[in-house]
């Protein structure tokens, strides 16, 4: 049967759902640029003897720490549990002290905190899995990196109410600080993630033959992933098998599908002296090469629970152990679950996430001891804010909390140092905000504070520590973060082992 033109590029174009590499150009630049990245292939540099990867976990919507991390000690001298339940017991957002999971921290003298409930064993069968991150403390291979936000400069809270010190822009308002968490910068609206920037930085050397992009996300296109000549991955979570998540629609093996693939093969040879052009047969070329090397892959061993966060997991789980085929010695995956805008049901809601992500975490784990990589492979949390101190509403079934600032992160690997705290102090002298409305942590004052607390470390200590690891050098640092010349003291946190 005779094609005409336009029925011709509409199959063909279908081949082009497979090139998720390319769902964050944005401009002709972006474009230029990586014609020139195609033309410079063949320059390589010696890539890494190991292989190392990142994967970044965002709670979406602002994920409550002051209900994930609380004080589970007694001591007058820093915030302990009962100043935590008189702030939030009465009107029902504070969790019962036998049910925290407790946690020694080293840093602070062994002192108990205690972590929310669902991040341990659930009950058998839920979610098909029965087992938690809280078990990784004991084994020395979780962090907790408190009191961290965005910021331009460090900040008091005396400059934070003189306007003494530049503010993050837009604070609270979850577009703007997804994207400054996600950009690495806090001054000014980036076309660019810190991800996209250290694959534009590393991809060349560090991978010189790889088949696939230095980043991938498994929850479609993000500004983390974006840089200036990166192209990102975005694929399909499980249960989608690797073997389709870039496959070619529009070929199949009849005799007019395989003329329409060699008319297809032939087109991207054409006009190639045009940098538009020659970089959409580039990221082409990619995708097929990589299609190529996914066809095969094997499963994995450990069961992952079959819920979003845990098929975005075990999707990164099965690329990760195809490595060797992939040729690539260094990768960074996205990987997000949404949910945390608790402004009402918190009680609920977050207990129910953080379940998933709790498990979903520990299968990624053991899968890794498995592959015989869980020291290479490290996992991090990131959400847009925390939320405040006080809460909103009252009564089980109503009461949440509304958008805060600095949060509690969480990092995971056999890379991990110790289980400790990690991060720079608070007026208390330690890395755990004093939780006092209207107190020395708390940005507001007066009968409107509710618990904001000014963020201590700054998301470019925090992710800076992560990106040396992955193998960053101190003098692409500035690249990757431009305002981490602003915290010129504690940029290795010293969470993770040397690079």
């Amino acid at each position: 049967m005779k094609q005409n033109r336009r029925e011709f590029i509409a199959k063909t174009g279908c081949a082009l759902s497979m090139v998720s590499l390319a769902t964050q150009v944005s401009h002709f630049g972006v474009m230029s640029a990586m014609a020139q990245k195609a033309d410079d292939e063949s320059v390589q540099t010696d890539a890494p003897s190991d292989y190392r990867a990142l994967v970044v976990l965002f709670m979406s919507g602002g994920n409550d720490g002051n209900n994930m991390v609380i004080p589970n000690h007694s001591d007058a001298n820093l915030s302990n549990y009962a100043a935590y339940t008189t702030a939030r017991g009465t009107q029902g957002l504070a969790l019962a002290q036998n049910t925290l999971l407790p946690i020694a921290v080293p840093r602070m003298g062994n002192l108990s905190y205690g972590l929310n409930p669902n991040l341990g064993p659930l009950p058998t069968g839920v979610n098909n899995i029965n087992n938690g991150i809280h078990e990784l403390w004991g084994l020395g291979k979780m962090a907790i990196v408190p009191n961290v936000g965005t910021l331009f400069a460090p900040m008091t809270r005396t400059q934070y109410q003189t306007n003494a010190v530049r503010r993050p822009f837009q604070l609270f308002s979850h577009s703007d600080q997804v994207s400054q968490f996600q950009a690495g910068r806090s001054d000014v609206k980036s076309l660019t993630g810190w991800g996209g920037r250290t694959s534009d930085r590393r991809a060349t050397a560090d991978n010189p033959n790889g088949l696939v992009p230095m980043i991938t996300s498994i929850s479609g296109s993000q500004l983390f992933t974006a840089g200036q000549t990166t192209s990102p991955l975005a694929i399909a979570a499980a249960p989608a098998g690797l073997n389709t998540v870039l496959a070619m629609g529009g070929f199949g093996t009849s005799a007019a599908e395989v003329a329409r693939r060699a008319a297809f093969d032939g087109l991207r040879t054409q006009d190639l002296s045009q940098n538009l052009v020659k970089a959409a047969s580039y990221i082409t070329d990619q995708a097929v090469s990589a299609n190529l090397a996914l066809a095969n892959f094997q499963e994995v061993t450990v069961p992952f629970p079959t819920t979003g966060i845990g098929n975005q997991l075990k999707q990164v789980a099965r690329l990760i152990k195809k490595r060797t085929d992939l040729s690539i010695n260094r990768q960074i995956f996205y990987v997000q679950i949404g949910g945390f805008d608790t402004h009402t049901g918190q009680l609920a809601a977050q207990s129910t996430l953080l379940g998933q992500m709790s498990q979903a975490v520990r299968s990624f784990y053991e899968e890794m001891v498995t592959q015989g990589i869980s020291d290479k492979v490290t996992t991090f949390t990131m959400s847009d804010f925390a939320r405040t101190f006080n809460p909103a509403g009252s009564g089980s079934g109503s009461v949440g909390s509304d958008h805060a600032w600095a949060n509690h992160m969480m990092v995971f690997g056999g890379a991990v140092t110790t289980s400790d705290f990690y991060g720079v102090n608070t007026s208390n002298g330690t890395p755990f905000p004093t939780l006092v409305q209207n107190g020395p942590d708390d940005s507001d004052s007066g009968t409107s504070a509710r618990g904001r607390w000014i963020p201590t470390t700054s998301i470019e200590q925090y992710t800076g520590t992560l990106a040396k690891w992955f193998g960053v050098s101190a003098a692409d640092l500035p690249f990757v973060f431009p305002n981490i010349g602003n915290f010129p003291t504690n940029r290795d946190l010293g969470f993770l082992g040397a690079p």
